[in-house]
């Protein structure tokens, strides 16, 4: 019998499994695809030669991540690169603001009069900032604090609704970056707790930037998978699990899926009833005949390219998308342009551009058209440069990955409640109905992302139940 078998080789599945291989428990992997990586793959989407990122692209949370960064994984090929810029903000006059690795430079961009503000909300907290992230990222409401007083500081700024955080600026260039930083969790800038979420994208920038893997994505995923492997576990792809019986006999079963799907194969009936599931995207990634012809001159030299002319614009496309049930006439993008420091994404010359824009769950539409007519704002010309594109709605998205049901690439809406508890209101948010079985997805907390958090938090509760069995 095993001590522990885990479903779903994404980056909180392998995450999990790794952390139980590291205590000495044996361990075995099963993934329905070919390949592991869940929301962590590469693939040749569009040209031969072309590399691109179905899902993640740029790893703010990866590099900082107290899991990824406490184990090997550059000794298995893991390279992050580090563009002159971790992210830009460009204007529809050719102007930018950035998120520079430097809070000066950031504040700088912003203009006179939001400087002062910008360094004034992050400066408390950058000093204390791996302690920081160690806090809300480990178990939720049973973790003592590290540092409870940064922590408390930190949640007096973050858990009113990024609204009241954006009225410390006047100007539209931080108010407008900002709300983008809030948006890459696709809920409308009013909820709860949604300045944290921009305070934490803007502290992790300026702590290790927001990198891109060598390579790309699949990186991260086949570096656990080889780092596993060494420690003794073992990975079975093509292998899908439709019911517990389709595993082998083990002491702890951890489950990297939906809670849907959970409690599907589980048979926990409605156990999740309540769980709600959030916006979907409508992704794009494009073979380019060369760089994006971005008219600031910042966005030419970040990895990250945030798109939406202004805070009301932001907020417009994601209440959409959000609440409205409609896609957006002028949808926010986030965009990532991994050649401007790996050139191995593409052949010589030649660009792999991610982008996305926000749509309701489920959404059948295409938002090509409107995607496109929002980058020639900011880059004339662009379409001139596309040689082919591979087009993601929320149907290919949820094929492609099961967690993304009806294309939410979140695994569940980051909105209400449900942001800070998930998947249910409970002080042990990994345990299931079923005292061996457990779950670790980004369905959990701290939500998600590529960071492994949720895989590594899961571990620790199923080796708790391991060590008193």
């Amino acid at each position: 019998m095993l001590d522990a078998v885990v479903v779903g080789a994404g980056p909180n599945g392998l995450t999990a499994a790794v952390e139980l291989a590291r205590r000495g428990f044996s361990v075995a992997l099963f993934e329905a695809k070919s390949t592991v990586g869940g929301g962590a793959r590469t693939e040749e989407l569009t040209l031969p030669g072309f590399r691109h990122d179905p899902c993640s692209a740029a790893h703010p949370l990866g590099v900082n991540s107290p899991a990824f960064r406490a184990l090997p994984l550059e000794r298995y090929g893991l390279q992050w690169l580090h563009a002159g810029l971790p992210m830009a903000h460009p204007f529809p006059d050719g102007t930018a603001a950035v998120l520079s690795r430097s809070v000066a430079e950031t504040a700088a961009s912003f203009g006179p009069r939001d400087a002062g503000a910008y360094r004034r909300l992050v400066g408390p907290f950058l000093p204390h900032w791996d302690t920081l992230v160690r806090d809300f990222m480990s178990l939720p409401l049973t973790a003592l604090p590290r540092d409870p007083v940064t922590l408390a500081r930190f949640g007096l700024a973050g858990l009113p609704p990024s609204t009241w955080l954006l009225r410390r600026f006047k100007d539209e260039r931080a108010k407008a970056l900002f709300a983008g930083l809030v948006a890459h969790v696709i809920a409308p800038l009013n909820g709860l707790a949604t300045g944290a979420i921009g305070l934490v994208f803007a502290l992790a920038a300026h702590a290790r930037g927001w990198p891109v893997p060598r390579g790309g994505s699949q990186a991260i995923s086949d570096a656990l998978a080889a780092y596993l492997k060494d420690l003794g576990g073992a990975v079975h792809t093509d292998y899908e699990v439709k019911r517990l019986d389709d595993l082998p006999p083990a002491r702890a079963y951890v489950f990297d899926t939906s809670p849907t799907a959970l409690a599907r194969i589980a048979g926990f009936g409605d156990h999740y009833r309540g769980y709600r599931y959030g916006p979907s995207v409508f992704k794009i990634d494009y073979a380019l005949d060369g760089p994006v012809p971005w008219t600031a001159p910042e966005a030419r030299a970040a990895t990250t390219v945030q798109v939406g002319a202004s805070q009301a614009e932001i907020s417009t496309a994601l209440r959409a998308a959000s609440r409205e049930g409609r896609a957006p006439g002028r949808p926010f993008m986030i965009t990532v342009q991994p050649g401007v420091v790996d050139p191995t994404r593409a052949p010589e010359g030649k660009q792999v551009f991610w982008a996305y824009g926000h749509v309701p769950n489920g959404w059948s539409g295409d938002l090509t058209d409107a995607m496109e007519r929002q980058l020639e704002r900011f880059a004339p010309g662009f379409r001139d440069r596309v040689l082919a594109r591979a087009v993601s709605g929320p149907a290919e998205l949820a094929a492609h990955n099961a967690n993304y049901v009806g294309g939410d690439i979140a695994c569940g809406a980051a909105s209400g409640l449900q942001l800070l508890l998930r998947p249910r209101l409970s002080l042990f948010p990994y345990h299931t109905p079923h005292p061996a079985v457990f779950i670790c997805s980004s369905a959990t907390p701290p939500g998600p992302g590529v960071h492994g958090m949720s895989g590594h938090n899961a571990a620790k509760a199923v080796w708790r139940r391991l060590r008193q069995t």
